[in-house]
């Protein structure tokens, strides 16, 4: 008895979920797609720092190690907002420095690459300025963010979702019909907040760095021009006509 009652259960799960798949295969449908664009300009920044030891003056003898180095850019980030789990450690590696040509005088020194997430775009050269720059190799941006990423990315899902239903409104008001429920929806979007990138003066390293001299574009300034980036979001919708 049991077993009936549970085949019949069955039975009438299957053919109620047949009915509605074949409802909604039947029903009178429009499909249109939603489009929604905002030009936003990035204030969060991402900068890659990479610092390495070197010797004074060429003098073996005489070293500024990379824990100085790297103090200096610490106390400097803290000063200009930056928060301590956003000044992170991203690679670890180092170099022969060899004064002589000879094999036997080669000295290993150590270098590390770290990625800063900065707010306060105003301080960046004020950051840099307080870090020797002899132990600077090079400066560059890792990417873009906004503070009011997720506000931002909601607004324009709505707004694609409403244009999809004028689009469906569109079409259906030329045919004669109303538009009724929402059947289905698909997110197309994908926000590329790192498809554009600024184009930052680099502040790096010489080939003479290597006996202690630095070179630098602009005495040493990383000149950043945060340009607007267009947010472009694509919603499609299926819509009921009634």
């Amino acid at each position: 008895m049991k077993n009936i009652i549970g085949l019949i259960l069955v039975i009438c799960m299957v053919s109620m979920s047949n009915a509605q798949t074949n409802h909604f295969e039947s029903s009178r449908r429009v499909s249109t797609r939603g489009y929604a664009e905002k030009e936003v300009t990035p204030d969060i920044v991402y900068i890659s720092i990479s610092l390495r030891e070197y010797f004074v003056d060429g003098n073996t003898k005489n070293k500024v190690n990379i824990e100085t180095l790297e103090k200096q850019l610490y106390d400097a980030a803290m000063a200009i907002g930056v928060k301590k789990e956003d000044f992170n450690i991203q690679n670890i590696y180092s170099y022969n420095y060899d004064s002589s040509k000879k094999k036997e005088n080669k000295q290993l020194l150590q270098a590390k690459q770290y990625r800063i997430k900065v707010s306060n775009l105003n301080g960046l050269n004020n950051m840099l300025d307080q870090v020797d720059p002899k132990g600077i190799q090079n400066t560059s941006i890792n990417g873009y963010d906004h503070s009011q990423k997720r506000q931002i990315e909601k607004e324009l899902k709505v707004a694609a979702v409403q244009d999809a239903r004028t689009n469906a409104e569109i079409i259906a008001t030329a045919t004669g019909d109303k538009i009724g429920k929402v059947l289905a929806i698909n997110d197309n979007s994908s926000f590329g907040w790192n498809d554009i990138l600024p184009t930052p003066r680099m502040y790096a390293m010489s080939a003479k760095a290597e006996v202690g001299d630095v070179a630098s574009a602009d005495g040493g300034n990383l000149d950043i021009d945060v340009r607007p980036i267009k947010l472009t979001c694509n919603i499609d919708g299926i819509f009921e006509l009634l």
